[in-house]
């Protein structure tokens, strides 16, 4: 056995390499981008030769970790939760066709979105799909999920959840590592029409998913991260996951005589459940992110007894916490110090010299001859150009969507109708609104903000570096109306010029601002310094 001090996310990323994967598939994503990154470095990475470069999405990342899965041997695919809203088409699919090498999806949800643009709890897809689920409570659950999950799903042959939350992938612990097993050998599973989904072929995975139920039903039952209560009291919480720590907290601190039954993977075990609700005279359902758990119990047991965010006894929006599981259990708790009385307050901004400053300031000027000029913004870094001070992004939906809302704006008489994304965003969800937009001929400009990076998860490698002028013209967009910026104030009346003639064009335009990240040129700068160093 071996110790090492890891955040949650690189908990799994050991037990998924100790697990003997052969491939990790991943768009990055916070708070799931440092499972993939720890195996990008891990040195055991490169002796087992694991596929470990980053996808393009979450889609293209799902189905080749599914096509490796076919294959025969283990992979596991990481996103965060909205990422999953990518990749459900394959994923739902993949719940009937099942799968031969095992095949883990991790997905980290946000809630009280500290870096997301909403609260989604990925159980409802687990619940949707009808495919397992595992909730880990701590970093050596997380690391044990993965080992346990890859089993799993090679028995009973389907994809296996894990869900995280952003304070387990983003605090330490210490975990106890297993020792490796060998990848799986390469091992086709031809069987006829297995793979197929053909309406006849897709009814009958789809009963043959609905039998396994009871086998999954029975395998939570038997969970090792299922916890029994060890008091009779008949006060009850029945926990989820990483709310487990939080009501233990509580009761410990508070010397608190408390039933709590520790449930950490779905389907639900029905009969054991329904046992301890029915010898509690009230229950606490503590879960992290909707009350998806809560809605069932409810409907099997009625509301009489079962408490929980539903009926606000617990907060309906925001992460958990032992404070509000306090407040719950009528404990008096100590009043956190307000910091915002003596520390300031520092709004999110652009970096210093980041280039998506000046290209902002040459689109304000641009658009400042308009009476109407709205700015259809996208996810990433340059989002902030809706703060001030330059105020220029007026809306911003999901990744993709600035382009195809400017399509629709164009199309409904708006003018100027202007889309700004990043390089990574475009090749993420980009290419086939541009499409779109060329087959339509409409009067449209896009901005590609592009500093060759996916920037505001750490700066990771970008799909289109160095290609997205031939994409855009192979998508359809004139060779003359996809202009080059570099955005830098010694450039700017120049870059308000281009603006405003690609503005103007009666079609598709595109002007690509381009200028390396200053976070990556820096680090690059530093690691060029070191290995001069080095050398000499």
């Amino acid at each position: 056995m071996k110790n090492d001090l890891l955040l949650g996310a690189e908990a799994i990323a050991c037990g998924a390499i100790d697990a003997g994967i052969s491939g990790v598939y991943a768009y990055p994503g916070t708070p799931s981008t440092e499972i993939t990154e720890f195996i990008q470095n891990s040195p055991e990475t490169k002796e087992r030769k694991i596929r470990c470069s980053w996808a393009a999405n979450e889609k293209t990342a799902y189905e080749a970790a599914l096509g490796m899965s076919y294959a025969g041997k283990r992979s596991i695919v990481c996103m965060k939760h909205v990422g999953l809203n990518v990749a459900a088409d394959a994923f739902m699919n993949s719940a009937m066709t099942g799968v031969k090498g095992g095949l883990v999806v991790v997905v980290a949800d946000d809630p009280s979105m500290h870096s997301s643009q909403n609260e989604q709890d990925t159980r409802y897809y687990a619940r949707f799909a009808m495919l397992p689920l595992i909730e880990p409570a701590t970093q050596q659950e997380a690391y044990d999920a993965v080992i346990y999950a890859l089993d799993y799903s090679e028995e009973i042959q389907v994809p296996v959840m894990i869900r995280i939350v952003t304070r387990l992938s983003h605090s330490r612990a210490v975990i106890s590592r297993r020792p490796s097993r060998e990848p799986n050998d390469l091992s086709l599973d031809t069987q006829a029409g297995k793979w197929i989904l053909l309406p006849a072929i897709a009814r009958r995975r789809y009963a043959l998913l609905i039998e396994k139920q009871a086998v999954m039903e029975a395998h939570s039952a038997n969970s090792p991260f299922f916890r029994k209560p060890i008091s009779q009291s008949k006060k009850g919480i029945l926990a989820m996951g990483i709310s487990y720590n939080y009501a233990m907290e509580v009761i410990v601190a508070n010397n608190l005589d408390i039933a709590v039954m520790k449930i950490s993977q779905y389907p639900l075990p029905h009969d054991i459940v329904a046992e301890f609700i029915e010898g509690c005279d009230e229950v606490l359902i503590a879960e992290e992110g909707y009350p998806i758990y809560e809605e069932s119990i409810r409907g099997f047991f009625g509301n009489n007894k079962i408490k929980g965010r539903l009926d606000g006894t617990l907060p309906r929006m925001g992460e958990l916490s032992p404070d509000a599981l306090a407040v719950a259990l009528g404990v008096e708790y100590s009043v956190k110090l307000h910091t915002d009385d003596w520390v300031v307050g520092r709004p999110p901004a652009l970096c210093v010299g980041c280039g998506h400053r000046d290209t902002y300031a040459a689109l304000n000027e641009a658009l400042s001859i308009y009476e109407d000029r709205h700015v259809f913004g996208d996810i990433g870094c340059y989002t902030l150009g809706a703060l001030p001070p330059f105020g220029a992004i007026k809306t911003c939906v999901d990744m993709g969507a600035s382009l195809t809302m400017a399509k629709g704006a164009a199309e409904a008489g708006l003018h100027p109708a202007i889309g700004i994304i990043g390089d990574s965003t475009f090749t993420h969800s980009g290419m086939t609104g541009l499409l779109d937009a060329a087959n339509d001929k409409v009067r449209m400009t896009l901005i590609i903000s592009d500093n060759s990076t996916t920037a505001m998860t750490g700066g990771q490698d970008s799909a289109g570096t160095n290609k997205l002028v031939q994409i855009c013209n192979a998508l359809g967009v004139e060779k003359e109306h996809i202009r080059i910026i570099i955005p830098l104030p010694k450039h700017h009346e120049d870059n308000v010029k281009i603006l405003r003639e690609e503005i103007e064009y009666n079609g598709v335009s595109v002007i690509i601002a381009q200028r390396e990240c200053v976070q990556t040129a820096a680090r690059k700068a530093k690691e060029a310094a070191r290995l001069k160093s080095n050398k000499e």
